[in-house]
């Protein structure tokens, strides 16, 4: 970015940093590798954006190597969307959240699997530690993605936070198998919009000199916060690019865009003075599935819910938190929403407390309409050293906690269908 002349030139493959007197992007003079960085404000900066190239479908293909050729969507079923897609899918138009059908359409000869959340959050906590190697501030946006302000830790690592962000990079790919897109910037905002720019395996710099005019011709919509009712009203108003908004009267652009407006402003003249909150704490844990076709009976139900039930317990144990609160989703045919709660539980990773207390939720909503998604969320988080220790009230639960690690332990030896409640094979083809 940028048509100063690069302050330095670093390689991303040997790491080399060496001044630069030209423009663009050079080999290494040490190595000869065309993977170079260069930029004005390279040595200037400190926040960065680092995400996870396909993250889900990088991993499958990381764990079988015989899918490293073929597109790969994961997701699942017709009626369900696309969670994520190799590079090679995209390439026929297929994109995350897209439904599955016409995903299959695009790409009628892509390798489909399920997800797997329990792995891929596994591996999300390895690219996460790596990340505190780096700085304590780290805040996660998501299973793959996160901003770090490597402020100040020139010294610890005896260079620069871009080298210390391509030695990150390197890392990842070498000790995990997957790999990282960097966006290096003066702030958030403009980092996440540069790890999007060189991806896969990209490295992408935006200075705070060239960001106004960096930003100025590009959609409304790549404002965080302008969705497309935003965007309409803005478009209704005659601004559909960031630079008019840059340049708009301030009185003029709250009566469009409200109390926002100002803070569209400064993003769209690209500053932006959010600090990187480390402490980002989740606020719950879920799992959803989409039918083929409509369910309303509760036997049909019931087996799908405590599959979810699994998956939840699974990533509240992954992930290192207890519940006291369980929320079921249905979906109906017409696509109207429930969601139903129930709180105060004692706290608890156990699939089975999490079932039973979504299937009395659910009892009471299988009322004759027809469903095409069901899902379950554990909420209001707590200490997992508190799950399931049991009182004179409740003595069951410390077994029931032994057998469930008892079951993990076998799964993880012999895989997932190895043990299995009786009530999955009611219909396993679900």
């Amino acid at each position: 970015m940028g048509a100063e002349a690069p302050s330095a030139v670093l390689c991303r493959d040997c790491l080399a940093l060496a001044p630069a007197a030209t423009a663009g992007r050079p080999r290494c003079r040490a190595c000869g590798s065309p993977r170079t960085v260069s930029h004005a404000e390279l040595l200037a900066l400190s926040m960065a954006h680092i995400d996870c190239d396909a993250f889900f479908a990088t991993i499958e293909k990381r764990d079988d190597p015989a899918l490293a050729d073929k597109p790969l969507i994961i997701g699942g079923g017709r009626r369900g969307v696309v969670s994520t897609c190799c590079y090679i899918a995209r390439t026929y138009g297929v994109r995350s959240a897209m439904p599955m059908f016409k995903a299959l359409d695009a790409c009628p000869d892509a390798v489909v699997i399920r997800p797997n959340m329990a792995k891929y959050a596994a591996v999300g906590r390895e690219v996460r530690a790596l990340m505190r190697d780096l700085t304590p501030l780290v805040e996660p946006l998501s299973i793959d993605e996160a901003f770090l302000d490597l402020s100040g830790t020139e010294r610890l690592h005896g260079a620069p936070p871009a080298a210390t962000l391509a030695r990150f990079a390197a890392r990842v790919e070498k000790e995990i198998g997957i790999t990282v897109s960097v966006g290096l910037a003066p702030n958030k905002f403009l980092a996440k919009i540069a790890s999007d720019l060189d991806k896969p395996r990209g490295f992408a710099v935006i200075g705070a000199a060239e960001a106004a005019s960096f930003l100025a011709e590009r959609s409304v919509g790549l404002l965080p916060g302008v969705g497309a009712v935003a965007q309409k009203r803005l478009a209704q108003a005659g601004i559909t690019r960031i630079g008019q908004i840059a340049r708009a009267d301030p009185a003029r652009l709250v009566a469009v865009a409200g109390r926002d407006g100002l803070r569209l402003q400064a993003l769209a003249k690209g500053r932006d003075d959010r600090k990187v909150e480390p402490e980002r704490e989740t606020k719950s844990v879920s799992a959803e599935t989409t039918f083929e076709t409509d369910i309303g009976a509760l036997e049909a139900l019931e087996p799908i819910l405590w599959r979810l039930s699994e998956k939840v317990a699974a990533r509240l144990v992954a992930e290192g938190h207890a519940a006291r609160a369980v929320t079921l989703k249905l979906k109906q045919a017409d696509f109207k929403l429930r969601t139903r709660t129930v709180s105060g539980l004692p706290p608890t990773q156990l699939a089975s407390r999490l079932y039973e207390a979504g299937r009395r939720l659910l009892v009471e909503e299988c009322d004759g309409a027809a469903f095409r998604l069901i899902g379950i969320g554990a909420g209001d988080l707590d200490d997992p050293a508190l799950a399931d220790r049991g009182d004179l009230a409740d003595p069951n639960a410390p077994r029931e906690k032994s057998r469930a690690e008892a079951i993990a332990a076998l799964r993880a030896r012999f895989g997932d269908a190895a043990v299995q409640r009786g009530i999955v094979l009611r219909d396993k083809d679900r």
